[in-house]
């Protein structure tokens, strides 16, 4: 089976209420991990791709990695995603390089500009029969390159209902990461947070059947915070969104859940348990394995929060 877009992906998802988990890579045991817990589990699946990865490891490479995974689970489909295009350029190679689907971030700039910058890559990708995800409001938190607001600043800036309408009629998308009090990073917050679900409710009024995307929804998982605090680590503070919350955002009109920060700390965390009890240790497929194995076992559990398990051939 070739890659796919999300629009059957969500087109299922709204309707049978939940969620396809959009997973961020940068390696081969990192996508080894979410695909084999994707085929396990018959879940859809989007692999995401961020300009981080890319200065990582290689457009080329990463394509590779792909590639094969699409070709050796042809019972799955898996989209391959832009994850914050910060510009037409950037969304534009990509589509020309085979990506399916682009997110295409001007978030951070005024309102008209952003419905410009979003307009002229969804253009652009329609024409090459890519879809389009775009972004109003912002986040907090860093991830990579994505600096947003401050944790004591994510009400101030979450996304407007009425906006959420104008800017997509104007701009075509085919998908919104909304602003609804999530953050991106391990350091999300620190208390507890409570998402904006009026936010998503309103919108998910205004614009009933439209597509809507969480970003930031990483939960930081206690089990891998504590093996690596256990194994020298320094994390006591990290904190993530709740599953519960997830949970309920997906029931709503949330059919995409992005995730990477829980990617990192299942392998860091199996790393540090790995050469903390073995020191002399030295080859790297002896603590890599157990890592990509820690991923496996976490996407396949997030997989059953999103509700996506066993919906792998509804979306093909």
């Amino acid at each position: 089976m070739s890659l796919v877009d999300t629009k059957r992906m969500f087109e299922m998802a709204l309707k049978g209420r939940y969620a396809i988990g959009g997973f961020n890579v940068n390696n081969i045991e990192i996508t080894q991990g979410i695909v084999s817990a994707a085929t396990e589990e018959q879940a859809p699946l989007i692999l995401q791709i961020s300009r981080g990865a890319r200065a990582y490891a290689g457009m080329p490479y990463l394509k590779a990695i792909i590639d094969v995974a699409v070709k050796e689970n042809p019972d799955i489909p898996i989209a391959m995603h832009l994850d914050h295009g910060d510009t037409f350029e950037v969304c534009k190679q990509c589509i020309d390089e085979g990506f399916t689907s682009v997110m295409i971030d001007a978030s951070s700039r005024p309102f008209d500009d952003n419905v410009r910058t979003t307009r002229r890559v969804v253009e652009y990708a329609h024409a090459n029969n890519v879809v389009v995800e775009a972004e109003l409001g912002q986040l907090g938190g860093i991830e990579e390159d994505v600096v947003g607001v401050t944790a004591e600043d994510i009400t101030r800036h979450l996304t407007d209902p009425d906006q959420a309408v104008e800017f997509v009629e104007k701009t075509g998308c085919d998908s919104l990461a909304v602003a609804c009090g999530t953050s991106h990073g391990a350091y999300k917050f620190k208390t507890e947070p409570k998402l904006a679900f009026d936010v998503i409710e309103n919108i998910q009024q205004k614009i009933p059947g439209f597509p809507l995307v969480m970003h930031g929804s990483s939960s930081v998982l206690k089990e891998f915070k504590d093996l690596i605090n256990k194994y020298g680590g320094d994390m006591p503070d990290a904190m993530g969104v709740p599953e519960s919350a997830i949970a309920q955002a997906v029931k709503m009109a949330v059919c995409k859940v992005n995730i990477d920060t829980d990617l990192r700390m299942a392998l860091t965390a199996k790393i540090r348990q790995v050469l903390s009890e073995e020191p002399r240790e030295f080859d790297p497929r002896k603590y890599l394995g157990p890592g990509r194995e820690a991923i496996k076992q976490m996407v396949k559990h997030k997989v059953h929060v999103l509700g996506c398990a066993g919906k792998a051939a509804e979306c093909m």
